[in-house]
């Protein structure tokens, strides 16, 4: 048994779930947060499991959930902030609410609840933070704006808090995967359509969309959830981790291009391939 303790959100399924099982068969303790309690019910296969519910949009929660885990455990040892979603469609067309719940998940909340494990890790002297990017946060692509600039924000907020922290003992680490089978590409696709499926980017949002479904389906690119399951547990295992993991392979060439290519024909091509 490690000794242990990780909470990792947006447990319910694909990368969160994923990552929690290798936690779990470890021996680590291991609490898992999403919203849904059906989804969780596999931590009750695990003597070292545990879920709580939790929205991590709402301050109440993340603070009971913190909370839950210190009166139980009296420490916390590792976040894991994987909860997210794509909110896509036309920079024009996309509503407000809409781009502010996207931040709201991908950034302001992950940032509230990453602020309630800092003073426990801080005090002991150690803390390792995972959190789940994307090469989305280096790259761009047509009608992604809003979920881009989420996830650009997110690493520079990742480099800045992993300098902060770094005096403390706490280690601050970005996993970028690249295209994953889960539940996100078709979440994605549906915002797509449903923001940008008519009028005058309908052309693009069909196109993208369908390169989706050849991305995401059988024969695509996008691999298992447990490749990103498996960089995140070497980030913790570790003893001196990389500030950031790009799994699979394909996310590492991308971004590779992303840095060989000026930013006309990386445009070129990203407009080619969608």
């Amino acid at each position: 048994m490690s000794g242990k303790v990780v909470l990792i959100t947006g447990a319910s399924s694909g990368i969160g779930k994923a990552a929690a099982v290798r936690f779990l068969k470890q021996g680590y303790t291991v609490y898992g947060a999403a919203r849904t309690e059906a989804d969780l019910k596999y931590f009750n296969d695990y003597p070292n499991g545990h879920y709580i519910l939790m929205d991590i949009t709402e301050a109440e929660m993340r603070k009971n959930c913190v909370n839950q885990i210190l009166k139980n455990e009296a420490r916390l040892d590792i976040l894991v902030n994987n909860a997210g979603y794509g909110a896509y469609g036309a920079v024009e067309e996309v509503p407000l609410q809409d781009v502010k719940k996207q931040f709201e998940v991908n950034l302001f909340g992950l940032s509230e609840l990453t602020k309630l494990v800092i003073p426990g890790m801080r005090e002991k002297g150690s803390g390792r933070i995972i959190n789940i990017s994307s090469i989305a946060g280096k790259i761009w692509t047509p009608l992604g704006g809003w979920y881009h600039a989420s996830k650009f924000a997110l690493e520079s907020l990742s480099d800045c808090l992993r300098n902060e922290l770094r005096e403390f003992g706490i280690d601050v680490i970005i996993i970028e995967p690249g295209a994953i089978e889960t539940n996100w590409a078709e979440t994605a696709g549906d915002n797509l359509l449903e923001s940008s499926g008519e009028g005058i980017y309908q052309k693009q949002a069909e196109r993208k969309a369908n390169k989706y479904k050849q991305m995401y389906g059988e024969g695509g690119m996008a691999a298992s959830p447990e490749v990103v399951a498996e960089a995140i547990f070497k980030a913790v295992e570790t003893d001196k981790p990389k500030a950031r993991y790009a799994v699979p392979a394909h996310a590492k060439l991308i971004l590779f291009f992303r840095w060989l290519l000026p930013d006309s024909l990386y445009d070129f091509f990203t407009n080619k391939f969608f």
